[in-house]
C-alpha cells in the first residue's frame, strides 16, 4: 500500500490524504488494471522521442556535398544542401550529391531548409533532392535564393517554396527555431543557423571568417554569438576548412590593393581574370580596377554571366553601365583597355579558362601580349588539373600571376586563431567540426583543446552518423545511409562501382571485341572471328599480334563443343584465353568483350 497526498484546494492548502494501491488502480479511459511494466515502458518510449538528433548527411571528412539533418521526434529541419565536384577517380563523373535514402524514408517529417549561403557545395544539390522528395520550403538570404532560382529554373522546378529572409529573422520549424546570424565568407549575405531546441541550443556556423573590413560593410555579428553564449550553447558545429593555418585569414579588402598593383603594371596587356563565379566581392573588386584603369570587362563562362546578372539585380554589384560589353564589340577596342572575367580557377575541363589554354575557345585566344590572373587556391585533389591549365597557358608564352607570387586571393575560411576566438566568445559544451578532410577536422579538435574544450566533448562523426543530445548529454546512436550519388548528365544515380571499375579498366588498357556469327542450327562458325582494338594497340603496327590473337580465338572455337549452344560458356572461354596470350605478349589486361551473332 502507498500514501499519496492529493490537493483539493492548493490556495487554502487543505487537502486529504488518499490510501492507493497502485496495482488495483483502474484507468480511467480503458479500464484496464494498471502494469507498472508498461508504465515504466511508456516513460523510456517518451524519453527517447526527446531526444534530439544531430545527423550529417554529408560534409563530414569532405570538402562540400555539405547537408546537415536536425531531428526532433517527429520534426526534421534540413541545413543546406550542397554538391561536391569529382576527382581524378570519378571518370565522367559531373558532379557527387548526398545519398537522400533517409530523408526520402522521412519526407512526411520534413518541415523545411534553411541555408547558410550561395556556394555550389551547400545549394547545388537542391534541384536534385526536390526531384525525389518532393517541394518544401526553402529559407535564405536575397542572393542564395536568386542563385537558387537560377537552378531551379535550370532543372524545369517551381520556386514558389523559396522564402527570403534577412539575418535576425527566425523561421519556426515545428517545435525548433532557426535564427540567421550575420556573417563574414566569400559570397555575400552569408549567416550562421541558431538553432533553439527543448534540448537546448544548437549554433552551426556555415562557412565563415572573420573579416572586420568586409566589402560590402556586412560585419559578422558577435554580439549576437555572444547573446548565444549567454544563454548557453550545447553543441557548436563548426567550419574546419582553415583549421590547420595558423593566425587569421586576411581581409578581402587586400584582395582589392593587389588588382590595383597588378593592372597598374601590365598597362596596355590584355588581361584575363579567372576567379569563382559566386565571389562576388572579388568580382567586384576586379571591375573596380578596370574602371579605375579605363578597362572594359567581357564575361566569360555560363555561371559567371548568371552571377554577376543576379548580383546586379539584387544590387550586391556596383558596375558603371558601359563598363561590361559584350564580346561582339572586342574589335572596337586595344588590347589595353580590355579584361575578361571568366570561370575555371579550378582547371575543370569545360571551364571557359581550360578552353583558352587548350585553344579550344571559340572567342578567346590568347597570345604572349596577354596576362592571365588566377585569382584562387586550388581545392583539395584540384591541384593537378590547375597546374595542367598553367602549364599549357605558360607553353603559349602567356604570363601566369598566380597567388604564390601575389596576394590576389583571400580565403573565405577562418584560421586558427579566429577559431579560437569564436569558441572562446560562445563557449559551447560540445563541439562538432565539419566541412574538411579528417586533415582539417583533427586540426579543429587540437585548437579547440587549445582553449580549453575538453576532447571527450569533442565529436569526430561521420556522414550518417547519429548524434543525441538530451539532458544527460551527447553521444553517437546508430548511424543512418548517407553515402554518394554520383551524376553523369542526366543519370542520376545510374553509375555505380562496377561501371566506373570499368571505366578505369578501359582507360588504362583499352579494349578487344571479338566479333564472330555461328550457324544457330549447327554451331558452326560463318563469319570471323574478327579482332577490334581500341585503346589497346595501334592495329596498322600490330599485325603480327592480332593475327595470333585470331588464331588463339580459332583455336578456342576448335575445342569448344558449340553444339550445346552454350554460349557464355564459349565467350568465358575466349575471354580467358586471349587474356592470357596478351598477358604473357603484351603484360597488359585489356578489357576482352566477345560479341557472338546467331544466324
Amino acid at each position: 500500500m502507498e500514501e499519496k497526498i492529493e490537493y483539493k484546494n492548493k490556495k487554502h492548502k487543505k487537502y486529504k490524504k488518499i490510501k492507493i494501491d497502485k496495482n488495483k488502480e483502474l484507468s480511467k479511459k480503458s479500464g484496464k488494471r494498471h502494469n507498472p511494466k508498461n508504465h515504466h515502458k511508456k516513460r523510456r518510449e517518451m524519453k527517447n522521442n526527446n531526444k534530439l538528433k544531430l545527423i550529417p548527411i554529408g560534409g563530414m571528412k569532405e570538402i562540400g556535398k555539405n547537408m546537415f539533418v536536425i531531428e526532433y521526434r517527429d520534426e526534421i529541419a534540413i541545413i543546406d544542401c550542397g554538391i561536391t565536384f569529382p576527382d581524378e577517380s570519378l571518370l565522367g563523373i559531373d558532379s557527387v550529391i548526398p545519398d537522400f535514402t533517409y530523408l526520402k524514408e522521412n519526407k512526411h517529417k520534413i518541415r523545411g531548409m534553411v541555408l547558410t549561403h550561395g556556394h555550389e557545395d551547400h545549394i547545388g544539390a537542391i534541384p536534385y533532392f526536390l526531384k525525389e522528395v518532393g517541394n518544401i520550403d526553402i529559407y535564405g538570404t536575397r542572393l542564395t535564393i536568386g542563385l537558387l532560382q537560377n537552378k531551379l529554373k535550370e532543372h524545369k522546378l517551381s520556386d514558389e517554396k523559396l522564402h527570403v529572409v534577412v539575418p535576425g529573422d527566425v523561421v519556426k520549424l515545428g517545435k525548433m527555431e532557426f535564427e540567421f546570424i550575420q556573417t563574414t565568407h566569400s559570397i555575400p549575405q552569408s549567416c550562421a543557423i541558431g538553432i533553439k531546441t527543448p534540448q537546448g541550443n544548437i549554433l552551426h556556423t556555415g562557412d565563415f571568417k572573420i573579416d572586420l573590413t568586409p566589402i560590402d560593410g556586412g560585419h559578422i555579428d558577435l554580439q549576437r554569438f555572444a547573446q548565444y553564449a549567454a544563454e548557453g550553447v550545447e553543441i557548436m558545429i563548426s567550419d574546419s576548412t582553415n583549421a590547420n593555418r595558423p593566425g587569421f585569414t586576411m581581409s578581402e579588402m587586400t584582395a582589392g590593393a593587389s588588382f590595383d598593383n597588378l593592372f597598374k603594371r601590365y598597362e596596355g596587356k590584355r588581361i584575363v581574370v579567372a576567379t569563382f563565379a559566386s565571389n562576388v566581392h572579388r568580382v567586384q573588386q576586379i571591375i573596380n580596377s578596370c574602371e579605375k584603369y579605363n578597362r572594359k570587362v567581357i564575361l566569360s563562362g555560363r555561371s559567371m554571366v548568371n552571377v554577376v546578372g543576379t548580383a546586379k539585380e539584387l544590387n550586391l554589384l556596383h558596375v558603371e553601365d558601359d563598363t561590361i560589353i559584350d564580346i561582339n564589340n572586342i574589335g572596337n577596342y586595344d588590347p589595353g583597355e580590355i579584361c575578361f572575367i571568366t570561370t575555371g580557377s579550378q582547371g575543370e575541363p569545360f571551364s571557359a579558362l581550360t578552353r583558352i589554354a587548350y585553344g579550344n575557345h571559340k572567342r578567346i585566344q590568347v597570345t604572349p601580349e596577354d596576362v592571365v590572373i588566377l585569382s584562387a587556391n586550388p581545392i583539395p585533389g584540384n591541384e593537378l588539373a590547375v597546374t595542367d591549365v598553367i602549364n599549357h597557358l605558360m607553353e603559349k608564352g602567356v604570363e601566369v600571376v598566380h597567388n604564390d607570387l601575389h596576394d590576389i586571393h583571400v580565403s573565405g575560411h577562418a584560421r586558427q586563431e579566429e577559431l579560437k576566438m569564436l569558441l572562446s566568445l560562445v563557449k559551447p559544451k560540445y563541439l562538432v567540426p565539419f566541412h574538411g578532410e579528417p586533415i582539417q577536422m583533427n586540426g579543429h579538435r587540437k585548437v579547440a583543446m587549445a582553449v580549453g574544450v575538453p576532447d571527450e566533448n569533442i565529436f569526430m562523426i561521420e556522414n550518417g552518423d547519429v548524434l543525441e543530445l538530451d539532458h544527460e548529454g551527447v553521444k553517437i546512436a546508430g548511424k543512418v545511409q548517407a553515402g554518394a550519388v554520383l551524376v553523369d548528365g542526366l543519370g542520376v544515380g545510374d553509375v555505380g562501382n562496377v561501371v566506373l571499375r570499368d571505366r578505369k579498366w578501359l582507360s588504362e588498357d583499352g579494349l578487344i571485341i571479338v566479333v564472330l556469327t555461328l550457324s544457330k542450327e549447327t554451331g558452326q562458325v560463318l563469319a570471323g572471328p574478327d579482332i577490334v582494338s581500341r585503346g589497346f594497340v595501334y592495329v596498322k603496327e600490330s599485325g603480327d599480334l592480332m593475327v595470333d590473337a585470331k588464331n588463339i580465338v580459332e583455336e578456342t572455337l576448335r575445342n569448344s563443343d558449340n553444339n550445346s549452344r552454350d554460349w557464355n560458356s564459349l565467350k568465358n572461354n575466349i575471354k580467358d584465353d586471349l587474356k592470357d596470350f596478351i598477358l604473357s605478349e603484351m603484360k597488359r589486361r585489356p578489357m576482352i568483350l566477345p560479341i557472338i551473332q546467331e544466324v
